[in-house]
């Protein structure tokens, strides 16, 4: 382990206590609410976070070393996943997260790695080029049991396995240039977000909603999402009042953006990684 690995590893644990903290998200977790999730809330995911911040200092040091995605990082994320469920008492708080975030950790320090000071152009070459086939493999024989599978099944529409496989486009072709526009803008760390998440619920097929409601509640939120950026998202007077208002209408349709939740993390951890946050 070096201490570039810890710090990579704070990082990513910032970014997702970062996303928890954001507010309104329509029907996700904040420290207001629980959003269309019963099953937890605000503290236990802040818990769940937390927890991670040892598998993360593993993930980076096997990302920087170049090992294995089956042999090396698909273990590691196995035995996050186990001491994540501990500390929640089995309630799957994380798993999408420590796919999606912890990849992201490997290869950010890959990238440090092969050039001290990473681009995010550098990371997601860094991506492809250590695990891009294996990831490849990894999308193509996605678990027909788990949620991503059964949507793939009942809609034909992919997951993070693909979105993984595809270098993370949803990050670095969506989040990112979001985030920096939304910081260019003048917008604070809270309004900055939302609008990251806004635009990746309009661009990404988000696979818990997949799961919770088919493909009518897929186009309600990207619909939603979209409308509410054509209006000017976060940069329009009424913005909170606007996203707390789908809040509520995400939550009386037990939706939530879980996919895209986790994938405003991975932004704000990249974003933070290279100077942009």
């Amino acid at each position: 382990m070096s201490l570039d690995d810890e710090a990579i590893a704070r990082a990513a644990v910032t970014a997702m206590r970062d996303e928890l903290q954001a507010y309104p998200k329509p029907g996700l977790v904040s420290p207001v609410d629980s959003g269309a999730h019963a099953d937890m809330d605000f503290d236990l995911m802040c818990r769940s976070a937390d927890s991670l911040l040892s598998p993360f200092v593993a993930l980076a040091a096997a990302g920087r070393a170049g090992h294995a995605f089956d042999q090396s990082l698909v273990p590691l994320g196995i035995e996050a996943e186990r001491g994540m469920l501990a500390i929640t008492g089995g309630v799957n708080t994380h798993r999408g997260a420590i796919f999606s975030v912890g990849l992201l950790v490997a290869a950010i320090a890959r990238a440090q790695a092969l050039a001290s000071a990473p681009s995010p152009a550098a990371i997601r070459a860094a991506l492809s080029d250590t695990w891009g086939d294996a990831l490849a493999a990894h999308a193509a024989r996605s678990d027909e049991a788990s949620h991503g599978g059964l949507v793939r099944r009942r809609t034909g529409r992919d997951g993070a396995r693909r979105e993984a496989a595809r270098a993370f486009p949803g990050v670095f072709e969506t989040g990112l240039p979001a985030y920096r526009h939304a910081r260019e803008a003048g917008l604070d760390d809270n309004s900055a977000g939302v609008q990251t998440l806004f635009a990746l619920m309009a661009a990404i097929d988000d696979t818990t909603v997949l799961y919770r409601g088919g493909l009518e509640a897929g186009s309600f939120v990207r619909q939603s999402a979209a409308a509410f950026l054509a209006h000017g998202g976060c940069r329009q007077p009424d913005w909170f009042k606007k996203a707390e208002a789908l809040h509520r209408a995400f939550i009386a349709r037990n939706l939530s953006a879980g996919g895209c939740a986790d994938l405003l993390a991975c932004t704000l951890l990249v974003a933070r990684c290279c100077g942009d946050a």
